[in-house]
C-alpha cells in the first residue's frame, strides 16, 4: 500500500460526456452516493456482443453498458483518470457499436476497504476495484471477489509478472486480482548532512554503522532542529521492520501441519530467534537515541523539507521534491537500494506494496470488466502512466525495458529502484493478516515505549504470536 496524506474527502464530481447522452438510468450502486459522495465518469463508444464463459456479462439495454468501480484516491483524485481512458479506448477499438459508461468512486485507503465492505454487503453491483495486497485473502475468503483463473489462462500473460507479484494476487491458487503497480523502500539521505556530520554514506549499510552514524548526526544537526533519523511510530511501523525478519531467513507466517479444523493452516512464526534479533535491532535503535516519531503519512514532507537527514522511505519520495530534474535531485540526495544489514554477508530484503486490480464477485458484467482490466494492463498503456507517477512495474517487460526505455533517464534513481524488485518481500495474502499486522504493531510498540532487554523482546513477541495462533484458529 502506498501510503496516503487522508487529506482528501469525499469531494469534486468529475462527469465527461464523451459521446452522445449520458445514461441516467437510476441504479442501485449509485443512489446512495450521488448527495455525498463524489464518482468519476468516462463515457465511451466501445464493443459489440462480448464472449460469455465461466464469468456471465451482462446487458443492461442492448447497447448501453455501465461499469462501475470502486478505486482508492491514491492520496490525489484524478489520478486514474488518464489510465483508464486509455483503456476504454483499447476497447473502443475492439467494440465499435456498444457505448460503455464508466462510473467510479475515488475514495482514501482505508475508506475504500469499508466501502467495498459495506457495498458487498448490500449485493451492489461493482465490476472492477482496486485492492490493496493486503485485503485480498479476506475478500477471497468470504466471496466477494471473482475468481479469474479462467481469464488469466486464456490471457497467457501470467510469466510476464514477477513471481512475488503474481503470487500476491492468488489466494488458495486461485487468482482473484492482478498486482498493477508497485513499490519498494530504501534508504535516503541529505547528502551534505552526511557530510557535515562526516559520515561516508557507505556506513549506513550495515546495522553497527547505522547507529553509530545516527548518533553522530543527532549530535551534530539536532541543535538546528534536524533529526539524524527516525524510527516509525505509526499504524505501518511494522512494514519497516518486516526486512529485517526477512534478511536473516525469518518470515511472518509459515504453514504447519496439525491444526485442529484446517489440517495444514498458516502458524505465526514471526517470534522465532530471527524475530527475536531483528526487533533487537530497534532496541538497540532506542537504546542509541534514535526516538520513535510519529509522523502519520508525513514521512515524506519531513525528509523533503530538511528536517530529518536519512530516512528508509519508500520510492515515491522523489515525488516529493517537484519538478526536479533527475540531475539536480541525485545531487543533493542520495539512495542505497538495501535496508541496513546485519552485515555485509548478509542479502537484505525490502517491503513491496501497491496495488491490484479485481472484479467483484456482484459484476453484472465480468467478462467485459475482464477485458478492461487486460486493456489497463497492456505495457503501451500501463508503462507510461506509471512512469508519469514514479510507480514501478510489476512485468518484466516493463522493469527491463525500464518502462520503454524512458523511465531511467527521466526519474531520479529508477533504475536503482527497480533493481530492488527480485529481492523485495510481500506479506502474505491470507484473510487473518491485518489483525496479524495489528499483534507485531503492538509489540513495537511495547519495544518503544519500554525499557526492553533481550529477554522482554521475546517475551513481547510471544505473547504477540499468542494472539496471532488464536485468530489463526490453533
Amino acid at each position: 500500500m502506498q501510503i496516503n496524506d487522508y487529506l482528501y474527502s469525499y469531494g469534486q464530481q468529475f462527469r465527461f460526456d464523451l459521446v452522445g447522452p449520458s445514461d441516467t438510468r437510476a441504479v442501485p450502486f449509485f443512489e446512495q452516493f450521488t448527495r455525498s459522495v463524489a464518482f468519476a465518469s468516462t463515457d465511451r463508444m466501445i464493443s459489440s456482443d462480448f464472449a460469455t464463459n465461466s464469468l456471465e456479462s451482462g446487458d443492461e439495454n442492448g447497447t448501453k453498458i455501465t461499469l462501475r468501480g470502486l478505486l482508492t484516491d491514491l492520496g490525489e483524485k484524478g489520478r486514474w483518470k488518464s489510465l483508464l481512458d486509455k483503456g476504454l479506448e483499447k476497447l473502443q477499438q475492439k467494440y465499435p457499436d456498444k457505448k460503455l459508461f464508466l462510473d467510479y468512486q475515488e475514495l482514501p485507503t482505508n475508506d475504500t476497504r469499508e466501502e467495498f465492505l459495506r457495498l458487498m454487503s448490500n449485493k451492489s453491483a461493482i465490476d472492477f476495484v482496486s485492492v490493496d495486497q493486503i485485503w485480498l485473502g479476506e475478500f477471497a475468503s468470504k466471496g466477494l471477489l471473482s475468481n479469474l483463473t479462467a481469464y488469466v489462462d486464456s490471457w497467457g500473460r501470467a510469466p510476464d509478472w514477477y513471481q512475488q507479484h503474481w503470487d500476491g494476487g492468488t489466494y488458495n491458487g486461485t487468482v482473484y486480482g492482478i498486482w498493477t503497480w508497485t513499490d519498494v523502500r530504501g534508504v535516503w539521505y541529505w547528502k551534505d548532512l552526511l557530510r557535515q556530520a562526516q559520515i561516508n554514506a557507505d556506513n549506513l549499510k550495515t546495522w553497527e554503522g547505522y547507529i553509530e552514524s545516527a548518533q553522530k548526526l543527532n549530535q551534530e544537526l539536532m541543535p538546528n532542529g534536524v533529526n539524524g533519523t527516525v524510527l516509525f511510530d505509526t499504524y505501518y511501523s511494522q512494514d519497516l521492520w518486516y526486512p529485517y525478519l526477512w534478511m536473516l531467513g525469518g518470515d511472518i507466517v509459515q504453514l504447519k501441519g496439525g491444526h485442529p479444523t484446517k489440517g495444514t493452516y498458516w502458524f505465526p512464526t514471526y517470534n522465532s530467534s530471527d524475530g527475536i534479533q531483528a526487533l533487537g535491532f530497534i532496541k538497540d535503535q532506542i537504546d542509541a537515541g534514535v526516538k520513535p516519531d510519529s509522523l502519520p503519512a508525513s514521512d515524506r514532507l519531513e525528509f523533503a523539507q530538511k528536517r530529518i537527514a536519512v530516512i528508509l522511505g519508500g520510492s515515491w519520495i522523489p515525488g516529493y521534491f517537484g519538478d526536479q530534474r533527475r540531475a539536480d535531485f541525485e545531487n543533493m540526495i542520495g539512495f542505497i537500494p538495501l535496508f541496513p544489514v546485519p552485515s555485509l554477508e548478509n542479502k537484505s530484503s525490502t517491503l513491496m506494496g501497491g496495488w491490484e486490480l479485481a472484479i467483484p464477485i456482484t459484476s453484472y458484467h465480468k467478462t467485459l470488466a475482464w477485458e478492461f482490466v487486460e486493456a489497463i494492463l497492456d505495457p503501451e498503456i500501463l508503462g507510461p502512466w506509471i512512469q508519469e507517477y514514479g510507480y514501478l512495474p510489476t512485468q518484466i517487460p516493463l522493469g527491463q525495458g525500464l518502462i520503454l526505455n524512458q523511465s531511467a533517464a527521466d526519474l531520479p534513481y529508477y533504475d536503482t529502484l527497480i533493481s530492488m524488485i527480485p529481492f523485495g518481500n510481500i506479506r502474505p495474502s491470507i484473510p487473518e493478516y491485518p489483525i496479524i499486522a495489528g499483534h507485531i504493531n503492538e509489540a513495537i510498540d511495547r519495544v518503544y515505549s519500554s525499557s526492553a532487554t533481550n529477554s522482554s523482546i521475546r517475551t513481547i513477541l510471544n505473547e504477540a504470536a499468542l494472539k496471532s495462533a488464536h485468530v489463526l484458529g490453533w
